[in-house]
């Protein structure tokens, strides 16, 4: 009797340990998502506004300079299969209300040095 109890235990062991890849995990994304072609639109003198309404509102504004910008984007994958976890970030800095420097994981176009206006 006892041994066919343990059998048992030990068999739904291996089974329920067998079926732990068939749990769904959500990804879990955090932050600003950028497109690149939406980088790609950034333009040197571009006002706060303009930048505002090509990639939406900063994740976070610098408390001691308000003239700095970071757009960043977390993802972390519930599960192995779908990728790997990254990050991309983006910093935009500003001088008397215009653009004036972007750095961060994404390429800007070839026209960032021209203005709109010109």
């Amino acid at each position: 009797m006892k041994l066919t109890q343990l059998l048992i235990i030990i068999a739904m062991i291996l089974t329920t340990s067998a079926c732990k890849n068939w749990i769904y995990r959500i990804d879990i994304p955090q932050g600003n998502y950028l497109d690149d072609r939406d980088v790609k639109k950034l333009r040197i003198s571009m006002t706060k506004e303009q930048v505002i309404y090509v990639l939406g509102r900063p994740v976070v504004e610098d408390s001691f300079d308000k003239n700095t910008w970071y757009y960043v984007y977390e993802m972390k994958r519930g599960m192995s299969v779908r990728g790997e976890d990254f990050k991309k970030d983006l910093i935009i800095d500003f001088i008397d209300g215009k653009l004036v420097k972007v750095e961060g994981d994404f390429e800007l176009s070839e026209e960032f040095d021209i203005p709109l206006d010109a």
